[in-house]
């Protein structure tokens, strides 16, 4: 059974004159500063200075510092930009400000599962991650609830590195929910997997198929979308309330049979196949090597795909439907024409 640790296995107080710094103010960077920063704890973001996280940092009351003197301020240093700049912003703006005896957080296992960061020996490293994008980990905390995370520590050179992880995650508001203990390779490799397989690519793919299938077969695109898109949500919130047992139980007989029967003839054996394919890409760095030679290759196939999925047809028929229904468009992550 895995190790979960609550709010009561949690002590907030090793965080008592410790300074965190949240390098990145993006939509994971945004939620760790204010919700540990409402949470009592001291805080700084390190940004640039011309950038528009030290601009919406400063708007929301966070002080804010360059990365380098952030790091420097703290004594917990959460790295929060992507996955693709960590090497270099660690290179040249963290190792050199990072004191020994300091904690060196990720809330991601990528680019020490990778070997893309080689931290010194000197530092504590340790893992929040939050299971949830960083918009729903900020909601759910004002809302008095909290997005479950993970926990997970890589070198502990203090033998204080699990407290002051789990006070962290405190503070962050991931010990409501519960903070599961796991190590960098399993939570970098499981993480990529579900987003490439089911919740991301997976999902996107079902779906878009889902509604050219019917377009194609002369339905109107409408219909489609409320069919294989809008709907989406309520059924995935079934899920999340009571499992697939919970969801099963809410929908008519019709569709729990067309799910029983219906399902394992679209997703297949061979769909499993191509997943244990992805998840050999996974675990051997094929795809993280791939990512990185895409990253310095300028991103040509990247913005190519960016740039033909957002002309779907499905995305046109979606933004007008949903600009009907301006309840959606307030908790929308990306706002209309942003």
């Amino acid at each position: 059974m895995a190790t979960i640790y609550y709010e009561s296995d949690c002590d907030p107080s090793v965080l008592t004159g410790k300074r965190i710094a949240v390098i990145g103010y993006g939509s994971q960077g945004h939620a760790h500063a204010l919700n540990n920063q409402d949470s009592g704890n001291s805080v700084v973001v390190g940004a640039r200075p011309d950038s528009r996280a030290w601009s919406a940092a400063t708007a929301d009351g966070v002080a804010v510092e360059t990365v380098a003197d952030a790091t420097a301020q703290g004594d917990i240093v959460m790295v929060l930009v992507p996955d693709h700049v960590q090497a270099g912003v660690y290179r040249d703006q963290i190792a050199p400000n990072l004191r020994a005896g300091s904690m060196l957080m990720f809330a991601h296992g990528f680019s020490i599962r990778f070997g893309a960061i080689e931290p010194s020996p000197e530092v504590d490293v340790a893992m929040i991650a939050p299971k949830g994008p960083g918009h729903l980990v900020r909601r759910q905390y004002l809302d008095g609830i909290g997005v479950p995370g993970l926990v997970a520590l890589h070198q502990d050179a203090t033998g204080n590195a699990l407290a002051l992880a789990l006070a962290y995650g405190h503070g962050l508001g991931c010990a409501r929910g519960g903070l599961i203990e796991t190590t960098f390779t399993e939570e970098t490799e499981t993480d990529l997997f579900g987003e490439q397989a089911v919740l991301c690519g997976g999902t996107t793919q079902l779906v878009k198929m889902g509604f050219e299938t019917l377009v194609e077969a002369g339905y109107q695109p409408e219909i489609a979308y409320f069919e294989c898109l809008h709907e989406l949500k309520l059924i995935v919130d079934l899920m999340w309330e009571g499992g697939l047992a919970g969801m099963r139980y809410s929908i008519s007989d019709t569709a729990e049979y067309g799910d029983l029967t219906r399902g394992p003839r679209v997703i297949d054996e061979h769909v499993r196949e191509n997943m244990r394919k992805l998840l050999a890409d996974i675990q051997d760095g094929t795809f993280a090597r791939e990512m990185m030679a895409e990253e310095a290759a300028g991103r040509p196939n990247f913005q190519r795909l960016r740039e033909q999925n957002a002309d779907h047809q499905i995305e046109q028929v979606g933004a007008k439907l949903r600009a009907m229904m301006p309840w959606i468009g307030e908790k929308a992550a990306v706002k209309p024409g942003a």
